[in-house]
């Protein structure tokens, strides 16, 4: 099993670039980005981590400019969204965006995705969150198209466009592992009808249990990588015994004082696994 790091890149702590030098020095496979456009002042959608929202959710930059900025700083870490809400975005220009930050790093992206959960942000972006599920699903479409045909071309209920140009290609192919985010009930039907894999939380329910579903429903290999793993030998023992891909946990956004103990406690978990 492999071991990663999710971080917000916020404007007001360690910049993307830096930490994701000093993740790749200490050995992790990868780095992931959270993006949020903005958090609307009402805060009326309820945050499920608390009742407070740190200010790190409208604090961020924006994401593909802070993947660009850690692919430039490394050679070897994988970087990723984690997750990319593509339903608050255009999926010609997310394509195009996907397919640069994949290029210039050489083929090291990896697109985690998600549908959200912040209605009134969605509703911003023009989205409506009662068919934002059915809005995804379109949008990584038309985003496969675009990434392997000269000429794309989409006909859905949400995207629309005849015969594009759109280059680069991503470096890998047929794309950046696409990683389906989200622990709701219709999660897995979304990784088995457009995913490369599943992107769950540590806290979703029944993890474990719905790995095994997947794979009994898959008729093709599908990863699975685990968000907000704990710094905890045991949980990262049963994601082992799963059969998990990577297990990634978060960083405390700011300066390096504040993200390098965190860091090092998750990096004493993973010590103490691979020891036993």
């Amino acid at each position: 099993m492999e071991f990663g790091v999710g971080y917000f890149p916020t404007h007001d702590g360690m910049r993307p670039g830096e930490i994701a030098r000093r993740v790749e020095e200490r050995g992790h496979t990868a780095l992931f980005f959270a993006e949020h456009t903005h958090i609307p002042a009402s805060r009326e959608t309820p945050w499920g981590g608390g009742r407070q929202l740190p200010q790190k959710y409208w604090h961020t930059y924006d994401l593909f400019v802070a993947l660009t900025a850690a692919a430039e700083a490394t050679s070897r870490l994988r970087i990723g969204s984690g997750v990319c809400l593509v339903v608050e975005r255009d999926p010609i220009t997310t394509a195009k965006e996907v397919a640069s930050v994949d290029h210039l790093s050489g083929g090291r992206f990896e697109f985690g995705i998600g549908s959200g959960w912040n209605r009134e942000e969605m509703v911003n972006h023009g989205t409506d969150p009662r068919t934002r599920l059915a809005l995804l699903g379109e949008r990584v479409k038309a985003m496969r198209a675009i990434w392997t045909e000269d000429e794309a071309t989409f006909h859905g209920k949400f995207v629309n466009f005849d015969r594009i140009w759109s280059w680069p290609k991503p470096a890998q192919k047929p794309w950046p592992p696409i990683l389906v985010g989200g622990g709701g009930p219709t999660a897995l039907d979304r990784v088995l009808e457009y995913g490369d894999g599943w992107f769950p939380q540590w806290q979703d329910t029944d993890l474990f249990d719905r790995i095994q579903e997947l794979r009994a429903r898959a008729d093709r290999y599908l990863q699975v990588q685990v968000l907000s793993v704990p710094p905890d030998p045991k949980a990262l023992e049963q994601l082992e015994e799963a059969g998990v891909q990577r297990a990634s946990a978060w960083l405390p956004s700011g300066p390096w004082s504040v993200v390098e103990p965190a860091l090092e406690k998750w990096e004493r978990a993973i010590a103490e696994l691979v020891g036993r």
